[in-house]
């Protein structure tokens, strides 16, 4: 079979990439459940990883240690949750320590390509929808559609400050900020697969619009394409 008969029989993709905060997951998975397709959100991966590594005492500046402990992970993601070897990890990857240390693991290229099959094994028909960094610019370059997803860092600051004191949680507007900033960075100017927008990629900027509006927004350009 040639690589283009090949190409022709996967399930389509939606790319949506984009900052920390920017509320690419919520949307994509909005998108993902109005066109009942499957969900992909890659950030979790990385943030397994980080957990992982602090249960284990793997610093998350050990490149080679992190990517052979990636490569043994039993991932599970079901109605919602997510499993690390059969144990429930939803709130603990979702912790904003946990959030830097993805950040941090994702920088390394032995991580990025231990979970890199992982995250092929999620596109199945009817379809996906991934959120993440790079999967319009390195983890599925032939997506049907790409999005860039952003907002000011001063909103995604807000949003987030917001996010946590709603589910009862201390925040401090100023060191979110802070932290944004140090992510956006760190993301964008990282060696492998930086957060960048690809020339075949939609713009979405968020930050005057509500999230039914992004996914509005999605579906449109989705539908144009069809």
């Amino acid at each position: 079979m040639s690589a283009s008969s090949s190409t022709s029989v996967l399930a389509p993709v939606i790319a949506i990439d984009g900052p920390s905060a920017s509320g690419k997951g919520t949307v994509a998975q909005l998108v993902a459940e109005k066109l009942g397709f499957h969900y992909l959100d890659s950030g979790a991966l990385y943030r397994i990883v980080a957990l992982a590594a602090q249960q284990q005492q793997v610093n998350w500046s050990e490149a080679e240690a992190l990517g052979t402990l990636a490569k043994t992970l039993d991932i599970r993601f079901k109605d919602g949750e997510i499993y690390l070897n059969d144990a429930l990890i939803t709130e603990l990857v979702r912790t904003e320590e946990i959030g830097r240390g993805a950040s941090e693991v994702a920088v390394h290229v032995p991580v990025r390509a231990a979970l890199l099959d992982l995250q092929h094994s999620f596109r199945k028909p009817p379809g996906l929808v991934g959120d993440g960094r790079d999967i319009g610019s390195v983890v599925f370059t032939d997506a049907k559609l790409k999005i860039f997803l952003t907002a000011s860092v001063e909103i995604r600051a807000e949003r987030r400050y917001k996010q946590l004191k709603n589910k009862g949680l201390n925040a401090d507007y100023d060191k979110i900020l802070t932290d944004l900033q140090q992510r956006d960075l760190r993301d964008s100017a990282r060696s492998a697969s930086p957060l960048i927008q690809t020339p075949d990629a939609l713009l979405l900027d968020t930050t005057q619009r509500d999230i039914q509006q992004a996914v509005d927004f999605v579906l449109t350009a989705y539908k144009k394409l069809s």
